[in-house]
């Protein structure tokens, strides 16, 4: 419609409609339908997969995994899983033998000692003074020692003169008598001298030795991990004063850190699985993408009846500046599986690679093994031939390959080519 406003009056005369534009819309209108037909045609589809795949379950998964044994080494395949605590192989809390104020103390945490060296010194004044009056006993002692021999000496002369002179007539049998006994006291007196030189030596040795208890010294080459005290507190052998006496007057706690292990319990039933320098792999809570390795050292020969557990100890081989004593680690022992000579069965078994699946991967019907493997969002049934159980999990020996991802703790209702949705993905 065209519409001509020279005047009000004749517009109404000049009203008309363009009939020529009426086609052309209706063209434009069904292109417009046409194209929204095509891109709901090409969207359907899409929709239908998008709407299919929100109605899939969720699962977890996880892949399967492959170890192979080194020529002349071993796998890593674990057997069991112990938690403990680092300690060191050598700790002693260093303690006093005598009881006392602290005068001296030589160390702070962190500081090195060597076997032997004296770490702390408690007051011992009054040690020195008995020692040193031991000491001039010894000499009053000797002077007594030396005026008693002169005398025995001088009075075995007279005995030897009187002698004389009874052969020559001269003298008396009383004087002969006197001479004797005076002589045989002076001997006497001799070994009493001596005696006391001995006893005064012994209290020297017996005030050097308290002395020397005033001194703590390292009992070997260590680490100071513990301050248990400071100078100016008066300790005992019995304990700290102040503190609990459970201390034992320790006052501090010294560990070779060049010798650290993990001190663990493992259960009754997992006992046998462990033997005599067993690997394993220990790893601590506070680095837990720090491996460290390990060796069954020493499994306890008595066990806890009412825990029923047995203390195991592991020694850490590769130790580093992260490793402290009272940490908390964990411990996967592992079997130990050396490659033999080329040819034999024992060799093929031990070399062979060892593929291993969750245990929670795994599901049973009517007797057989199998797992659900997911590919590309579908899943495929798959049975399986399993071998041993590597705590949590199993070896399988047949049905699926490494870096198959395989879905843990399968939900009802799965089947061949059905959709599901990887949890995270």
């Amino acid at each position: 419609m065209t519409i001509h406003s020279d005047s009000p009056a004749g517009d109404l005369a000049r009203l008309r409609i363009d009939r020529d534009a009426a086609p052309r819309r209706r063209w434009v209108l069904w292109a417009f339908l046409l194209f929204v037909c095509a891109s709901a045609a090409a969207a359907y589809p899409k929709a239908r997969d998008y709407i299919a795949q929100r109605r899939a379950p969720e699962v977890d998964v996880a892949r399967a995994t492959q170890v192979v044994a080194v020529k002349g080494g071993s796998t890593d395949l674990p057997v069991l899983v112990a938690s403990g605590y680092v300690v060191a192989r050598r700790s002693s809390d260093v303690g006093v033998k005598t009881g006392g104020r602290l005068a001296r103390l030589q160390f702070e945490e962190g500081t090195r000692v060597r076997k032997g060296e004296v770490i702390a010194e408690i007051e011992h004044a009054d040690i020195e003074a008995q020692l040193e009056a031991s000491r001039r006993g010894v000499a009053e002692a000797e002077a007594q020692l030396a005026q008693a021999t002169a005398a025995r000496d001088e009075d075995v002369r007279n005995l030897e003169r009187q002698r004389q002179l009874m052969k020559d007539g001269i003298t008396t049998t009383a004087s002969l008598t006197g001479a004797e006994s005076a002589a045989a006291v002076s001997a006497a007196r001799v070994r009493s001298a001596e005696a006391a030189i001995s006893s005064a030596r012994a209290r020297v040795k017996v005030a050097e030795e308290a002395l020397e208890n005033t001194n703590v010294r390292a009992p070997f080459n260590g680490v100071v991990i513990k301050k248990r005290a400071e100078v100016g507190e008066t300790v005992s052998p019995f304990g700290v004063q102040g503190q609990a006496s459970r201390e034992g007057g320790a006052i501090a706690t010294i560990a070779d850190l060049g010798e650290l292990e993990v001190q663990t319990e493992v259960s009754e039933n997992g006992v046998a699985k462990l033997t005599p320098a067993m690997p394993a792999e220990v790893k601590l809570q506070a680095y837990q993408d720090q491996l460290y390795r390990g060796r069954l050292r020493q499994i306890f020969p008595s066990a806890d009846r009412a825990k029923a557990i047995v203390e195991v100890r592991v020694t850490i081989l590769n130790p580093d500046e992260h490793v402290k004593p009272e940490m908390t680690a964990s411990v996967t022992f592992q079997e130990k599986r050396v490659s033999g000579a080329a040819g034999t069965d024992t060799a093929a078994r031990s070399s062979a690679p060892v593929i291993l699946v969750p245990k929670r991967a795994v599901a049973e019907q009517a007797g057989q093994s199998f797992v659900w493997v997911v590919t590309g969002g579908t899943v495929a049934r798959r049975l399986v031939t399993l071998g041993a159980e590597r705590i949590d999990q199993v070896e399988v020996r047949g049905g699926v390959v490494p870096g198959e991802v395989v879905i843990m703790n399968p939900p009802q209702g799965l089947a061949d080519g059905g959709v599901v949705r990887v949890k995270g993905s």
